[in-house]
């Protein structure tokens, strides 16, 4: 696997590569990651990670300097995945002067996550399309995990006309149902054993709606009670359109049911959809 901290390096390097496959990360790999490396290697001929920890998403009270940076352990990683090219630059590296141009989403950047996170997306959004445009890909893949961020992504990909198809890798989950995340490795030996609840409570929830429930705020409720009731903190259970996650009307079908809560003190985001 070769390795890139700057932006003239990689794309010299990625000249004459064929059909290139992207996969972002901010590093602290786990077995999510690499089912997407492994996703992106049917998917094209040149397969390019990234792994950059992107100041623009965190905010006031997320602290940017203790995200834990893994770096040795992920080249490991991706280069048994396959991955051809790391494109690993530092804060300096990428943006070289304050990026004052920045992609701005629309509403759906305030709400669910985004109401919990202020400007979030505006950063995932600004530093994905710089990343698309440093490595310039045909294919990009990302994990359906953070289902509003794929959404954001995806429409932002349509509606600027930038020629890459945008992929969901599916949720990687542990046996008990718990979805893959970085944040897992911060659960108490008990919270642990809580956790798969979260994901319990949405396939109940997915099962409700396919077996006829159309009343979704008592569901969303009816999940919000037994998280809290049981020591979470939840911010948000909903079930909301997958194209653009807004309210569902009468005749929606193509629906998602969203959660973000916290135990303890980690924040776990899931989701299932619901067709």
């Amino acid at each position: 696997m070769r390795i890139h901290a700057t932006i003239n390096d990689t794309r010299t390097a990625l000249r004459n590569s064929g059909r290139i496959v992207f996969v972002p990360t901010m590093g602290n790999l786990h077995a999510g990651h690499i089912a997407l490396m492994t996703q992106a290697r049917k998917l094209g001929d040149t397969v390019v990670a990234s792994i950059f920890v992107n100041p623009l998403q965190f905010g006031p009270n997320e602290d940017f300097e203790k995200y834990p940076r893994t770096f040795e352990a992920d080249c490991e990683k991706l280069t048994a995945a396959g991955v051809d090219v790391l494109f690993a630059p530092t804060v300096k590296d990428f943006y070289p002067e304050p990026q004052q141009y920045q992609v701005d989403p629309p509403e759906i950047q305030n709400q669910l996550e985004g109401k919990f996170r202020p400007g979030h997306f505006r950063g995932v959004a600004t530093v994905v399309l710089k990343l698309f445009n440093v490595v310039q890909p045909q294919v990009a893949v990302f994990g359906k995990k953070d289902y509003q961020q794929l959404m954001v992504l995806r429409n932002m990909t349509r509606q600027l006309a930038l020629p890459i198809e945008i992929v969901g890798g599916e949720t990687v989950r542990a046996e008990d149902g718990l979805a893959l995340s970085s944040r897992n490795g911060y659960l108490t030996a008990a919270e642990r054993a809580e956790a798969p609840r979260l994901h319990r409570i949405l396939v109940g929830i997915r099962n409700a709606v396919l077996a006829g429930e159309r009343d979704f705020t008592k569901l969303e409720q009816a999940g919000r009670q037994e998280l809290d009731g049981h020591g979470w903190k939840t911010d948000y259970v909903a079930i909301r359109r997958q194209a653009d996650l807004q309210l569902p009307g009468t005749n929606d079908s193509e629906l998602v049911v969203l959660a973000a809560s916290r135990l303890g003190t980690p924040r776990l985001i899931d989701n299932i959809e619901i067709v």
